[in-house]
């Protein structure tokens, strides 16, 4: 059983009476390890092995992806787009790493938000709990109406308010099913997205080859377009332009942290989640730029309109276009529309668990604490239909203006949000430690323990540097104050949230939470480590096959 040690008679005690056997159940004695939430009822363990590798894998494949990245290849080339999603690519393994180590041992609702504020700062993790919820809150109306507009590939004669209806209807559905129905959602989405993407990197590698025999078959591509017009554009501002973009298309990743608290079992599901989520979201991301990058060219004019939903300027439909292959340009359109609800229904769950945790903490309005007996925390659910329904303003002639300052809200929430996990990781090593723990009583270990996290944590400032500069000095323009908060505005409003904490709260303490202060118990799942290991030996496997099980 995992131990602490007694700081005055220097001997080892259970941290608790809940044990865990081998396969990572726990007796009925939950009050001791109950997540903090506060309401009539509970949160329910109903996500299986299957939902949290689907979340971790397919949920983060959306517009930002399919539609963005148009934007990314127009403003810094294929080079600068294939090294900046390596980059942060590489600053997910890290941070998700961490957070896996971090939510086996504390599957807490509210998972990173908990953690900044027991790790880092109250103040803090504050700030980053309701810029997280608010990221979410704001960002549901615009996928609602960008998945409006994906229909209007088909049928532009029909307004996109008919859709919105429509969309926002079945997403108050799934609602009714609580968190099994988000899982099981995001699993049969998910699964259509990574088929998708698998089946256009065939596609690409085919057309690249000279494979495709149409009317504008271009012959054997290559390299061609990386030569010319060249593999980067706009210099360094074109490549520092390329993080913000890839941090919007990796956005939701760290959602199976925040499903940890309502997974079945964490031991084993989380683990494994964590550890498949480089090798498959970079493989995906990665290689289908790549793919793009090689049969479309970076200064194709239709590029201009990358963004949001625009689906006739995605990327990956312009290539399968200028392929000159008929009908696959709808079936993409159509994986892009399932891409934007899936996403869609990903802010409903992101956006109330945060909020409820942080109402439960004490940090929001006390409704918001209120859980059914389904399991579902029905406030905080409406408050986001509620913020669902400004998709609607699309209806005004400046709603594009609005959208546009209702996105910014949340434009750099996940370098905030990944940077405070591995903080929140480095910290915890150093409480842990500090408490008179070792690393042999950890259930999970991130993979390039604590050096990773500092890793992470780099590679999110200098990705917060990056997108300043390009904030200031935007490629191919001059600097402008109203683009600048359009970019940055998430910046001032995390630290005006810091402060406010601080003030109301009176907490005039330092910036950390002491070491000795740490709470390590709260939440905290223990596990008799001998039998997870003793378990886990006939299932040793060599190399070949550990590699294998990750990427598969």
């Amino acid at each position: 059983m995992a131990t602490h040690t007694n700081m005055d008679t220097k001997e080892k005690v259970p941290l608790d009476d809940v044990t865990y056997d081998s396969n990572g159940s726990h007796d009925n004695r939950e009050a001791a390890f109950e997540n903090e939430v506060a309401g009539n009822g509970k949160l329910v363990r109903n996500l299986k092995g299957r939902h949290m590798q689907m979340i971790a894998i397919g949920g983060s494949i959306g517009a930002g992806l399919f539609v963005g990245s148009g934007s990314a290849l127009n403003n810094g080339g294929p080079g600068s787009v294939l090294i900046g999603f390596i980059i942060v690519g590489a600053m997910l393994l890290f941070t998700v790493q961490a957070l896996g180590e971090l939510a086996v041992l504390f599957p807490v609702n509210g998972a990173f938000f908990t953690y900044g504020c027991r790790f880092i700062d109250e103040a803090w993790g504050f700030a980053m709990g309701w810029d997280y919820a608010i990221g979410w809150l704001t960002v549901l109306p615009f996928e609602i109406t960008a998945a409006g507009i994906t229909i209007q590939f088909w049928r532009d004669d029909i307004n996109i308010g008919v859709w919105i209806a429509v969309f926002l209807t079945l997403l108050i559905i799934v609602q009714i099913f609580g968190v099994r129905g988000y899982g099981e959602v995001e699993f049969v989405l998910g699964l259509i997205k990574v088929t998708a993407v698998i089946g256009f990197i065939i596609f690409g590698v085919i057309v690249d080859v000279g494979g495709v025999h149409t009317k504008v078959n271009r012959g054997y591509l290559g390299a061609h377009y990386w030569h010319d017009p060249g593999a980067f554009k706009n210099g360094f501002k074109g490549f520092c332009s390329v993080f913000v973009t890839a941090a919007f298309a990796f956005g939701g990743t760290e959602l199976v942290g925040l499903a940890a608290a309502e997974a079945a079992d964490p031991r084993k599901s989380l683990p494994t989640a964590t550890k498949q989520v480089f090798w498959r979201i970079t493989g995906f991301y990665v290689i289908s730029l790549f793919i793009v990058g090689l049969i479309l060219p970076s200064d194709d004019p239709r590029l201009l309109g990358s963004s949001g939903a625009n689906t006739k300027a995605s990327p990956f439909v312009l290539a399968i276009q200028k392929a000159g292959v008929s009908g696959l340009p709808s079936v993409f359109n159509a994986v892009i529309t399932i891409s934007v609800l899936s996403v869609a229904n990903s802010c409903t769950y992101g956006s109330t668990r945060t909020m409820q945790a942080l109402a439960a903490r004490g940090m929001g309005p006390k409704f918001l604490t209120y859980i059914d007996s389904k399991g579902r925390p029905i406030w905080c659910v409406v408050l986001q239909i509620v913020f669902g329904l400004l998709a609607f303003v699309n209806e005004a002639t400046k709603g594009s203006v609005f959208f546009t300052w209702l996105l910014s809200l949340s434009g750099l929430s996940y370098f905030f949000v990944w940077g405070s996990i591995c903080l929140s990781h480095i910290r915890f090593r150093q409480g842990w430690k500090a408490q008179g723990h070792t690393l042999d009583e950890l259930p999970f270990q991130a993979q390039f323990g604590v050096t990773g996290s500092y890793i992470g944590l780099f590679l999110n400032v200098i990705a917060l540097i990056a997108t300043f500069y390009t904030a200031l000095f935007p490629p191919g323009g001059s600097p402008d104050a109203q683009a600048f908060f359009e970019t940055y505005l998430a910046a001032p409003i995390v630290i005006a949230l810091f402060i406010f904490w601080k003030i109301f709260s009176r907490n005039k303490g330092g910036f950390f939470v002491k070491k000795s202060q740490m709470d390590l118990l709260t939440g905290m799942r223990t596990f008799d480590l001998d039998a997870l290991e003793n378990a886990a030996l006939p299932r040793k496997q060599n190399m070949v096959m550990r590699l294998v099980h990750n990427v598969v």
